[in-house]
C-alpha cells in the first residue's frame, strides 16, 4: 500500500512538472511577438534589417517615438478610441446583460427562437453587413460622427450569449423568485440582486469588447472622414510611407498603441480570472 502511494505521489509530481513545463513554454511563445515589437521599437531601420536580426531592446525608444509624434496625432487618436471603447464597452455591458438576464430568467413567447437567430448571426461575419450598415449609417446623416461606431457596436451577440450562459447558472432562481414575492420589479432584481453577481462576467465581457473596438480598423476607417476624429488604429495607418518604410517608427507606434490594452487587462485581472474559475468549476 504504501509503495503504491509513493508510486501515485511521483507520478502526479511528474504530471504536474510536464503540465507546468507545457504551461510555461506556451507563456513565451504567446509573449515573444509582443517583446520582439518592443525590441523593434527601440531600433532604427538599419538595425532591425541586419543577419540576423536583433533580440535585445536598442537606445532608440524615444527617437522613434517622437517620429510618431511629428508624424500623426498619437495622443488625440488614442483619446478617440478611449472615447469610442469606453462608450462601446459600456453599453454592451448594460444592454447584454439585460438582455441575457431576460433569456435566462423570464419566460415570454418565442424566447427560444429568439435566442436560436441571435446565435445565428454570431455566424455571419462581419464584412458581409458592411455595405447595408454604411447605408444605413448614410442615410441617418451619421458620417463623420461617432455615432455610427457606437451606436452599431451596443448589441452583441456574443455578449448576449455570454450574459445568458453566466446568469442561468450563476444566479439561483431561488433568489429571483424571492424578490419577485417581496414585490420587485424585474429591473429592480436586475440591477439590485443580478448585477453585483456577475462582476466577474462584466469584467470578461468588458475586455473583450475594449479589445476588440480599440483594434478595430475597417469600420472607422469607412465612417469617420476628418483626421481629428480618427481612431488610434486608423491614425497608425499614415505611418507607412509608401516610398520607405520605417519599421522602428511603426513599431514604436504599435507598441504605445498596445500599453493601453495591457493597463485594462491588469485592472480587471482578477475578476476575469475569477469568472474563469467559476466556470471550470461548474462545468
Amino acid at each position: 500500500m504504501a509503495k503504491e502511494t509513493i508510486k501515485s505521489g511521483k507520478y502526479f509530481a511528474t504530471n504536474k512538472f510536464f503540465v507546468y513545463l507545457f504551461l510555461t513554454v506556451g507563456a513565451i511563445v504567446s509573449l515573444f511577438p509582443f517583446y520582439y515589437m518592443f525590441v523593434m521599437a527601440t531600433r532604427l531601420n538599419r538595425e532591425i534589417n541586419q543577419v540576423p536580426p536583433p533580440f535585445t531592446p536598442g537606445a532608440h525608444l524615444v527617437e522613434n517615438f517622437q517620429k510618431v509624434l511629428g508624424s500623426i496625432d498619437f495622443f488625440g487618436a488614442m483619446l478617440n478610441s478611449f472615447i469610442v471603447a469606453t462608450s462601446v464597452t459600456v453599453g454592451v455591458l448594460f444592454l447584454c446583460s439585460l438582455a441575457g438576464y431576460a433569456f435566462s430568467k423570464l419566460e415570454f413567447k418565442g424566447k427560444t427562437i429568439l435566442f436560436g437567430l441571435i446565435l445565428i448571426t454570431m455566424m455571419v461575419p462581419p464584412q458581409l453587413g458592411l455595405i447595408p450598415q454604411y447605408y444605413i449609417i448614410t442615410t441617418l446623416g451619421w458620417l463623420n460622427d461617432y455615432k455610427a461606431i457606437i451606436v452599431p457596436g451596443l448589441i452583441n451577440a456574443f455578449g448576449i450569449f455570454w450574459m445568458r450562459q453566466y446568469i442561468k447558472d450563476g444566479v439561483p432562481f431561488e433568489i429571483i423568485e424571492s424578490a419577485r414575492i417581496d414585490g420587485c420589479s424585474n429591473f429592480r432584481i436586475y440591477w439590485n440582486i443580478v448585477v453585483p453577481m456577475i462582476l466577474p462576467a462584466f469584467a470578461t465581457l468588458g475586455i473583450i469588447v475594449f479589445m476588440q473596438v480599440w483594434n478595430d480598423f475597417l469600420w472607422p476607417l469607412v465612417v469617420l472622414r476628418d483626421p481629428s476624429m480618427h481612431t488610434l488604429q486608423v491614425a497608425l495607418r499614415a505611418l507607412n510611407d509608401a516610398r520607405q518604410m520605417d519599421y522602428g517608427m511603426i513599431m514604436s507606434g504599435t507598441f504605445w498603441a498596445t500599453v493601453p490594452l495591457i493597463i485594462v487587462f491588469l485592472a480587471f485581472n482578477r475578476l476575469f480570472i475569477a469568472s474563469l474559475s467559476e466556470g471550470a468549476v461548474k462545468s
